[in-house]
């Protein structure tokens, strides 16, 4: 078992590790990118990376407040996910209503990978082989519907 200050400092050695990673990789546009804390550019819309000791999961999450234009940009999505899962690649797991960390309601759309342990270094392999080619397939994902998406928020 780790201290919480061993634990933390393991958690950020990972995320600097996948930052070093992926930084020579550009993104859809050609630009240079901040993989591990990516902006869409678009407000209450974030691509969402994180694991602990059970899960590692990636996401695109909606988080404005008011629930109606939340729907609606969900619905937006929606129109899109044969797109979205044509460019992942895989189905994704479509939540309209689902709480974050911070117990607001969201909507999220999601894959998640079970048994998997940031804290043990040995699973690091498999952690970068799943949030690499997903983060990379959002971007390009999100290159092309980004002008949608930038009117409904």
């Amino acid at each position: 078992m780790y201290s919480k200050e061993e634990a933390a400092k393991l958690r950020q050695q990972f995320w600097i590790s996948f930052g070093q990673y992926m930084k020579p990789v550009p993104s859809a546009s050609g630009s240079t990118v901040n993989w591990i804390n990516y902006k869409t550019g678009v407000k209450h819309i974030f691509f969402k990376m994180d694991v602990d000791h059970k899960k590692a999961s990636i996401a695109i999450q909606l988080s404005h407040p008011d629930e109606e234009i939340r729907h609606l940009i969900f619905n937006q999505f929606e129109e899109f996910k044969l797109m979205l899962t044509n460019t992942l690649n895989e189905e994704w797991d479509w939540n309209l209503n689902s709480t974050d960390d911070y117990g607001k309601t969201v909507s999220r759309i999601s894959t998640e990978l079970q048994g998997i342990n940031i804290y043990n270094q040995q699973h690091w392999p498999q952690l970068i082989s799943f949030f690499k080619p997903r983060i990379i397939a959002l971007d390009d994902f999100w290159d092309n519907v980004k002008p949608v998406f930038e009117n409904l928020s």
